[in-house]
């Protein structure tokens, strides 16, 4: 029997899909001693300052930056609940990263 549509776990109770372990794996149980990396709090606010000093150096590094920051603070998704750093983050990237590309390939490159 196939475990596709909630029968095939009913037998088996340690095949829990996507709910994870019962008991703590050990790369889970050291990742948490380690620190487990930047929270989605820390990576919106990162993202922030990234974006606020891209407009005044480095736009075209900053920018991006800013961007992935607040994108992996919102949880890799636009839906649910968004936390405002995140959200700003994420405009006033993309923002710096299209002024930065417009003032790279401003009018003296002759681009246009």
């Amino acid at each position: 029997m196939m475990a596709s549509y909630g029968h095939g776990t009913r037998r088996y109770p340690r095949s829990r899909g996507r709910t994870g372990s019962r008991w703590g794996s050990p790369l889970f149980e050291r990742s948490r001693e380690l620190g487990g990396g930047p929270d989605r709090a820390t990576l919106g606010i990162v993202g922030l300052i990234c974006a606020i000093a891209g407009f005044f150096a480095l736009g075209i590094i900053l920018g991006p930056v800013a961007v992935a920051c607040g994108w992996l603070a919102m949880g890799r998704s636009w839906a649910g609940s968004r936390p405002l750093p995140a959200v700003v983050a994420l405009v006033l990237g993309a923002i710096d990263t299209l002024l930065a590309i417009v003032l790279l390939a401003g009018p003296g490159n002759g681009l246009l």
